[in-house]
Order: C-alpha cells, then sequence, then structure tokens
C-alpha cells in the first residue's frame, strides 16, 4: 500500500507545471549568481556583488560550493515553496477526503508525501550540480585552463549536505502547509522567516545581544549557511558563514527535518483534514 501511495503521489507531483518552474527557477538563480556575474566581473563588463571573485571560484573544481551555496537561502525557499504546494494543494483542491477514502491510511499518505519531498529536493540537487558542472566546464574552455574536478567523495557529500538542507526547508513547508491548511499563508510566513526574519536576526540583532548571538547556534538557517560554508561555499555569499562546524550544522538541519516531519504527521493524524 505505501508503495502505491508513492506511486500516486509521484505521477501527481511530477505533473505540475509548478514544480518543473520552481526548479527551472533554482536552476537560473545559482548559474547567474555563482557563474554568470562572476564571469562578467571578472571580464570586467560588471562590478555587482560578486564580480570581485576570480576565476579560479567558477573552475569545475569549485563545483560543490558554487551549486549548493544558494540552499540556505534562496534556493531554500524555492524548496519551502515546493514542500507547501505538495501538502497543501490537498487543502486547497479539498481533496483529501478524496484521498483519504481510496483505503490508505493518513500516515500513509503523508509518509508518501515525505518520500516525494526528498525526491524533488535530490532532483534540483542532482540539476544544480549537473548544469553548474556544464558552467564551470564552459569557462575552463573558454580561459583555457586544466579541467580538473573534484573527488567522488566530495561531490558525494556535497550533494548530500545540500539535500539534508532544501529537504529540511521543504519539510517546513509541508509543516506549515498542514499546519495552516492552506498554502498562501504557509508560503507567506515561511519566506517572511527564510528571507528576512533569520536575516535580520544576524545581522541587526545578533551583534547587539548576546543571547540572540548564541541562539543562531540552534536555529535552521544559520546552521545551514554553516553546513555550506563548511562544504567550500563562497564566503559573502547570502546566509553563508561558518557559524559552527560542519558535524554540529549537519546534526541540527538533520533534527529540524525529523522534527518538521514528526510534527506535520502528528498533526495530520489528530486534527481534522478540513
Amino acid at each position: 500500500m505505501v508503495l502505491d501511495d508513492v506511486r500516486a503521489e509521484s505521477i501527481k507531483q511530477i505533473r505540475r507545471p509548478a514544480h518543473w518552474l520552481l526548479l527551472g527557477v533554482g536552476v537560473v538563480l545559482t548559474l547567474t549568481f555563482a557563474y554568470v556575474i562572476p564571469y562578467l566581473g571578472y571580464t570586467g563588463q560588471s562590478e555587482g556583488p560578486g564580480g570581485g571573485r576570480g576565476l579560479e571560484s567558477m573552475l569545475p573544481a569549485e563545483l560543490v560550493g558554487n551549486t549548493i551555496a544558494g540552499t540556505p537561502v534562496f534556493v531554500g525557499a524555492l524548496a519551502l515553496i515546493f514542500g507547501v504546494l505538495v501538502a497543501g494543494s490537498e487543502y486547497g483542491w479539498e481533496t483529501w477526503k478524496t484521498v483519504l477514502t481510496q483505503g490508505s491510511s493518513r500516515l500513509g499518505v503523508f509518509a508518501a508525501k515525505v518520500l516525494v519531498v526528498g525526491l524533488g529536493s535530490l532532483v534540483l540537487v542532482a540539476a544544480l550540480l549537473v548544469t553548474g558542472a556544464l558552467a564551470g566546464l564552459g569557462v575552463a574552455f573558454m580561459e583555457g585552463q586544466p579541467v580538473v574536478w573534484p573527488s567522488v567523495g566530495e561531490l558525494v557529500v556535497g550533494a548530500g549536505g545540500g539535500w539534508l538542507i532544501t529537504t529540511m526547508w521543504a519539510m517546513l513547508g509541508v509543516f506549515l502547509a498542514v499546519a495552516f491548511r492552506g498554502i498562501a499563508l504557509p508560503i507567506g510566513l515561511g519566506l517572511v522567516w527564510l528571507l528576512a526574519v533569520q536575516n535580520l536576526l544576524a545581522a541587526v540583532a545578533a551583534p547587539l545581544l548576546d543571547w540572540v548571538a548564541e541562539s543562531q547556534k540552534v536555529l535552521p538557517g544559520p546552521n545551514a549557511g554553516s553546513l555550506v560554508a563548511a562544504l567550500g561555499a563562497p564566503q559573502g555569499t547570502p546566509g553563508v558563514s561558518a557559524l559552527v562546524g560542519a558535524g554540529q550544522a549537519a546534526a541540527v538541519v538533520g533534527a529540524y527535518l525529523v522534527v518538521f516531519a514528526v510534527a506535520g504527521a502528528w498533526l495530520l493524524r489528530r486534527r481534522d483534514v478540513l
């Protein structure tokens, strides 16, 4: 029954154009800020943010750091929207009752959604790595530089870190969708936290209040930024800061992922679906 739920959920989500749009936006933004703007800056055609990075930062050797650098903020925001759409659309379409009358339990359907969210995050990270590899290869060829790729181990660890972060943000979206039984409010609240509140805490409140600075070490955003920093993401990228070590960062991000999933499952099981 679980495999049937996963299969049905996968087919449903694959056919949604919004998910492919989110994937495309994530790829375009990553290529723009990791390769296009830095390359224009390197050739003297741009002086914007990222324009001062050297040629070495765009070569294939820096693939992992470049492609996962956006996961703490803008790619994470897209993942959050994806999670909200996967779970929240059932409320907007009023299809929860239809789904649950097919014989599947609430937890079974929710587990299928969690698995599909994880698979979707994996597709996103893989797409970023593939397109980033092509972009780095293009820069190396245009500038006549040797092509040196990261080791297989570095690629696997980097992909795993990127997947962990994007899945955590997506599960926050799933939790918010279940908690508020919809789409618009969960997306709004999630983006306000991810794009505004956590950045204000880090940039404004933390330098002034010691307890806020200490609280950064247990919040999802700063730990996501610390994890990608440890994996080679360029310093200065929004959300990237080596606040804690890689081990603690991975543990905290993983813990939030589990908490969001468990809390969402508990709410769905305990409350009316409408």
